[in-house]
C-alpha cells in the first residue's frame, strides 16, 4: 500500500510561517521548498505558483482560526466578555510566535495585504476577504453588547467593527515594528474604549 504523501501540507505551513516571520517578496518557492524539506518538482505539481500557495495557505490558516474564533465568540460568552477573550487571544498568540521567532510578528494578514496591496491583486482579494470574517465578528459582538445594555446605542455597528479591527491591527503592527510586546497591554482596554463609547454628537 502506498505511503500517502504529506508535501502539500508541510508547502502549506512552510510558506505560512515564512511570510507571517518575514515576508511575502522575501520569500521565494526555492526557500518554501527548503524550509518544508520538499522537492520543487512536488511544489508544482501541488500549485502553479508562489500566489497560489499563499492563497491556499491563508485560507488554511483561516480555518485553523476559524474554530477558535467560533468559540470565542460563542452566544454563551457575554458580549463585552467576547472581546475580552479574543484580545487575550491575539496577545498570547503573539507571546508564543515571539518565543518560537526571538520577535514579535504582529498580524500576518494584514501584514501580508499592507505589502502586496498595490502589486498583487489576487492575494489582495483573499487578504479583504479574510479581514471581511474578522470584522463581522465584532460587529455581531457590538449589537449583542447593545441588545444587552453593555453598550449605549450604536448607530452604525459595521463603522465601529471596523475602527476596532483597524485599532486592533494598529497596535499588532507597532508591536512587530517595535518589537515590544508590551505594546499590547492596552490592547483590551482600547478594544472596549471603542465598543463602550458614546455616538458623537
Amino acid at each position: 500500500m502506498g505511503r500517502t504523501s504529506d508535501a502539500k501540507d508541510k508547502l502549506l505551513d512552510a510558506a505560512w510561517e515564512l511570510i507571517w516571520a518575514g515576508s511575502y517578496g522575501g520569500t521565494s518557492v526555492d526557500h518554501i521548498c527548503e524550509h518544508a524539506d520538499v522537492r520543487k518538482g512536488s511544489f508544482y505539481h501541488y500549485f502553479t505558483s508562489k500566489v497560489e500557495l499563499a492563497k491556499a495557505a491563508l485560507d488554511r490558516a483561516w480555518e485553523d482560526h476559524l474554530a477558535e474564533l467560533d468559540h470565542i465568540f460563542s452566544p454563551k460568552h457575554s458580549p463585552l466578555d467576547r472581546l475580552r477573550k479574543v484580545c487575550a487571544y491575539f496577545t498570547e498568540e503573539q507571546r508564543t510566535q515571539a518565543v518560537r521567532h526571538g520577535r514579535v510578528l504582529g498580524c500576518p494578514v494584514h501584514s501580508l495585504g499592507s505589502e502586496i496591496s498595490t502589486w498583487e491583486a489576487e492575494l489582495q482579494e483573499k487578504v479583504k476577504e479574510a479581514i471581511g470574517k474578522h470584522q463581522r465578528y465584532f460587529e455581531t459582538a457590538l449589537r449583542d453588547a447593545v441588545a444587552a445594555g453593555e453598550s449605549p446605542p450604536i448607530p452604525e455597528p459595521a463603522a465601529r467593527a471596523r475602527f476596532i479591527t483597524a485599532y486592533m491591527e494598529g497596535i499588532l503592527l507597532q508591536a512587530r515594528i517595535l518589537n515590544d510586546i508590551h505594546v499590547l497591554d492596552n490592547l483590551m482596554d482600547g478594544v472596549l474604549l471603542l465598543a463602550t463609547a458614546s455616538a458623537s454628537a
